[in-house]
């Protein structure tokens, strides 16, 4: 939920209350295996409207990835050349690579990797996101991460606002009386 705030307030303003995520082209990259930011974001955004492409290596990409809404592409060039407005580079989770999912890092980064290069290729609207961690050189550029672009640090606060907001509204209940007016 604090992606798609994210991406709504960005994109839309402080004014972005009630408004869906219809048109908005999201680009999700990297880890897609162990990710459970992918697999939430994929289905969220969505139901949300947005049009959503995961970009992988073959080896990073679940077997019921059919089953996911959206598409699946294995070329990050292709996806950045459909001029997404938001690009979600994923922390590649190193500790569970024993099984040689990717012949090298340096590969990895050449391939899927936001560089500086692919990042000004971006339309200048375009946001960056991370989930964070982030393994700057790997997935993403130290550029890329710092851009003015990058909503990292946004993504961090919102998720502490948007987490406060469902907590409040699962502990107090409905507040409404039987006409439908706040008590």
């Amino acid at each position: 939920m604090l992606d798609a705030f994210t991406i709504r307030k960005r994109r839309f303003g402080a004014d972005s209350r009630g408004r869906d995520l219809a048109g908005i082209r999201v680009v999700i990259v990297g880890d897609i295996l162990h990710s459970r930011v992918a697999r939430s974001n994929v289905w969220l955004l969505t139901t949300l409207g947005a049009e959503v492409t995961l970009v992988a290596p073959p080896t990073l990409v679940p077997q019921n990835v059919s089953q996911w809404p959206g598409r699946v592409l294995y070329d990050l060039d292709e996806a950045l050349a459909e001029q997404p407005d938001a690009v979600m580079m994923l922390r590649i989770q190193l500790e569970r690579m024993n099984a040689a999912y990717f012949p090298s890092e340096r590969e990895y980064s050449r391939r899927w990797g936001l560089d500086d290069v692919r990042a000004d290729t971006l339309p200048r609207d375009s946001i960056v996101m991370h989930p964070g961690p982030m393994n700057r050189g790997l997935e993403i550029s130290a550029k890329a991460a710092d851009s003015s672009r990058s909503t990292v640090l946004e993504q961090v606060a919102n998720g502490v606002s948007v987490r406060m907001a469902v907590l409040y509204l699962l502990l107090a209940g409905d507040r409404n009386d039987e006409r439908g007016e706040v008590k």
